[in-house]
C-alpha cells in the first residue's frame, strides 16, 4: 500500500509539473493552415458578409468580439492600432445592433465590416469558445489564432505575422 501511495504521489507531481510547463495562451485550432469556414451572415451595415470578403485580400484579421465582453474593451485600443497596418473584420457574437452601435461610437471602430452572429453559430463553426478570439488569415487560409484580448505586449507578434510577404 505504501508503494502505491508513493507512486501515486510522484505521478501527481509529474502531472502538475508538465501542466505548468505549457503556455495557456496556446490553444490548438483545427483551422490552422486550412481554408476558412464558409459563412454568410448579415453585417452591421445591413449587407451580406461572407467568407469571400476575407479571401484574396492578402493578410487580414478576423476578430470575434462583443460589446458586453469586458476583455474585448481592453483589447480595443490595440485593434485600432493594428487597423492602420492590416484590414480588420469583426464578428459580433450574441450582440444586438442597439448595444453595439453606441459601443463603437464611444471607442471607435477598427473594423472594415462587422458580421452579426446573434445565435453564436459562426463562433461555433470557427471553434471560438470564449471572447475575444482573433484569427490572422492570409489568402483564405488561417495562419494564426489568438485566444483572449490582444494586449500591448502582443502587438509585435501581430505586426510580424501580418507583414506583407
Amino acid at each position: 500500500m505504501k508503494y502505491f501511495l508513493f507512486c501515486f504521489f510522484f505521478f501527481c507531481i509529474y502531472i502538475l509539473y508538465e501542466g505548468l510547463q505549457k503556455d495557456p495562451n496556446l490553444v490548438p485550432s483545427n483551422l490552422i493552415s486550412k481554408e476558412i469556414p464558409e459563412f454568410s451572415i448579415e453585417s452591421l451595415q445591413g449587407t451580406n458578409f461572407t467568407n469571400v470578403d476575407l479571401e484574396n485580400k492578402g493578410v487580414v484579421i478576423l476578430n470575434f468580439f462583443a460589446s458586453w465582453c469586458p476583455p474585448c474593451k481592453i483589447e480595443h485600443p490595440q485593434l485600432l492600432q493594428l487597423s492602420n497596418i492590416v484590414p480588420i473584420f469583426g464578428i459580433a457574437k450574441k450582440n444586438k445592433k442597439k448595444d453595439l452601435l453606441p459601443w463603437l461610437e464611444e471607442l471607435g471602430s477598427p473594423y472594415e465590416v462587422i458580421g452579426m452572429d446573434p445565435n453564436g453559430l459562426q463562433s461555433i463553426n470557427w471553434g471560438v469558445y470564449g471572447l475575444p478570439e482573433t484569427f490572422i488569415i492570409q489568402d483564405g487560409l488561417v495562419k494564426y489564432r489568438h485566444v483572449g484580448p490582444i494586449m500591448e505586449r502582443d502587438l509585435e507578434i501581430f505586426k510580424n505575422l501580418t507583414k506583407k510577404k
